[in-house]
């Protein structure tokens, strides 16, 4: 009977970690081993040669004389890429934790409307929104024809392919998994300690910064997670919204893998981009993991 109790351990065991092998493990390993070859001459890799240069790439270039010069211009759009997931992820919060206390205040049966409201925008594809959106900030678009009528423009406000415009793609199309576990933990809360607050002498903005906002911050955490992680490799709303001149690291990898054809720089930039998912995952773990509880 242990045997067999065994025997089923390990099986329960071995689903998920052969699950994981299979599909984190050895796809990162591969990418890992073509990161560190040698570029095809039509494109592709060379298994014979291995080399760094592909990591050297992404600061450096080579001169006539083979020697290193410093390129910022792929560390510029990695920096781009991680200003504009943070610039998302704050004016995320900014509209998703009003949004989600306003749902959190409702009676149940509203509460439930609100977050199929929300859910919404999940129904149409990522791409026809995105459509959407260049019929609205391009030149003459809705906005413009809008703020024209109204008399508060007399010109194109140019949005389109900048970094406005991206930003605003990306808001719109994360803010659901923002509003969602800000909602999460609201819905939770005991307003009872608001009253509570109010009893002691809090106004309204005392009560929020220092009861609703600390209860709330696991939600907004999470939030920031599920905000900022999809919007550092984010690709069709940078590339139809921002074009060449706002290009983000994910379209920076599609290059490389697609017509450029160098499948080892793309690797390396895809490495790059791995390594500030895992510095904001290990904030994020440092910031809010549970102190262990003592037992009574």
């Amino acid at each position: 009977m242990a045997r067999g109790n065994s025997l089923k351990t390990l099986g329960l065991i071995g689903v998920p970690v052969g699950f994981i092998l299979i599909f984190f493990i050895v796809p990162l390993a591969i990418m890992a081993v073509v990161s560190v070859a040698e570029r095809g001459q039509f494109g592709g890799v060379q298994w014979n040669t291995f080399s760094t240069e592909a990591y050297l790439r992404f600061l450096y270039e080579r001169d006539f004389d083979d020697s290193l010069i410093w390129n910022p211009a792929y560390a510029q759009i990695l920096l781009r890429s991680v200003w504009l997931s943070l610039l998302t992820t704050v004016l995320c919060v900014l509209i998703g934790f009003p949004t989600a206390l306003h749902m959190a205040m409702q009676p149940p049966p509203r509460r439930n409307l609100l977050i199929f409201l929300v859910t919404i925008p999940f129904w149409t594809n990522l791409l026809v929104r995105n459509y959407a959106w260049i019929l609205m900030l391009r030149s003459g678009g809705l906005i413009d024809s809008a703020l024209h009528s109204l008399g508060l423009t007399t010109g194109s406000l140019n949005l389109m392919y900048t970094e406005t415009a991206i930003a605003i793609g990306l808001t719109y199309s994360f803010l659901p998994f923002m509003v969602l576990p800000i909602y999460s933990s609201l819905e939770k809360l005991d307003f009872r300690l608001v009253e509570a607050a109010y009893d002691l002498g809090a106004d309204k903005w005392r009560a929020l910064r220092r009861v609703v906002i600390p209860l709330a911050m696991p939600g907004i955490a999470a939030g920031a997670i599920l905000v900022f992680i999809p919007c550092l490799g984010a690709y069709v709303t940078p590339d139809l919204l921002g074009g060449s001149k706002s290009m983000m690291i994910g379209n920076l990898i599609q290059n490389q893998f697609g017509s450029s054809r160098n499948w080892p720089f793309g690797a390396a930039l895809s490495f790059a981009l791995l390594a500030v998912v895992l510095l904001a995952m290990m904030l994020y773990l440092l910031r809010f993991r549970r102190a262990p509880q003592v037992a009574k």
